[in-house]
């Protein structure tokens, strides 16, 4: 199935108005292109729950700080639509800043909470405000009754699961589980720029976080487990940003064992940044 293709929003309204006629449930997927198995991962859930999906290619620049790879990130057109017509997408929108952002545009989306537990928000401030303000841009624009988002970024998927709610947005944001290697490695639009040495290490993260989050079921405590694989990383030539078992809601440190967790880790490996979480 090819995807139709719009840049507008007046031609994305067209059709999702069609498909409201005809009582169709639709879900998106927000993307900034560089089209990988993880993406289309989340077109096949959200084909799993509604009759069409919309995917929305934008690399936002609200989101990136000036010293951050804006104009180095990986685009494909060309290449992106042909695997999300093969993973099943109805519609990609894909609109220029001039659309998502006019002449004037003056309103940021900021929250508190998950968004402020001091994890990518500490080393990326300008993150969230850039992501919010677009993902609330295009949950209007959509009027999607579902929202995909991987697990990967896991503080991501809280954050925008919290504006929804709070904005009092109808649509349901679905958790998507990290699609990964068979080696194990979390699939990232940013893996190509890692060499293929460093493609082998950062096996280490993945490893890593799975070996702290055994040793907690197992009786060690929190601190303790990280500081481990905080050590392990470092030793293998990582730049640990942080490794840290947070709340798997809220985001805030845990008080008690039972709450449920989430391990989650930032690192970087030479100059690309790779991040990783899973359940404890």
């Amino acid at each position: 199935m090819k995807p139709k293709l719009v840049r507008t929003l007046a031609a994305l309204r067209r059709e999702t108005a069609k498909w409201r006629k005809e009582d169709l449930r639709y879900a998106v997927v927000p993307t900034m292109g560089a089209i990988h198995s993880g993406h289309m991962e989340l077109v096949s859930e959200g084909l799993k729950r509604a009759d069409r999906v919309i995917t929305t290619i934008f690399v936002n620049p609200k989101q990136f700080a000036a010293n951050e790879d804006l104009d180095k990130y990986p685009r494909d057109e060309d290449g992106d639509v042909l695997k999300l017509g093969k993973a099943g997408t109805h519609l990609i929108y894909v609109p220029n800043p001039e659309e998502i952002y006019p002449e004037g545009f003056c309103t940021t989306v900021s929250l508190a909470g998950p968004a402020k537990a001091g994890l990518e928000d500490k080393f990326r401030p300008e993150f969230f405000d850039g992501v919010t303000t677009i993902v609330a841009k295009l949950f209007i624009q959509t009027g999607a009754d579902f929202a995909m988002f991987g697990e990967k970024d896991y503080q991501q998927l809280k954050v925008v699961t919290r504006m929804a709610q709070d904005l009092d947005i109808p649509i349901e944001v679905v958790g998507v589980p990290t699609v990964r290697e068979e080696d194990g490695l979390a699939k990232s639009s940013r893996n190509v720029y890692l060499s293929r040495q460093e493609r082998q290490q950062a096996l280490a993260i993945y490893s890593s976080i799975s070996h702290a989050a055994e040793r907690i079921r197992g009786g060690l405590d929190i601190q303790s487990a990280t500081r481990l694989a905080t050590r392990t990383l470092m030793a293998l030539g990582f730049k640990v940003d942080y490794v840290t078992v947070r709340n798997a809601e809220t985001l805030a440190p845990p008080q008690h064992r039972d709450e449920p967790l989430r391990i989650i880790s930032a690192a970087w490996l030479g100059k690309t940044r790779l991040i990783d979480n899973i359940s404890v």
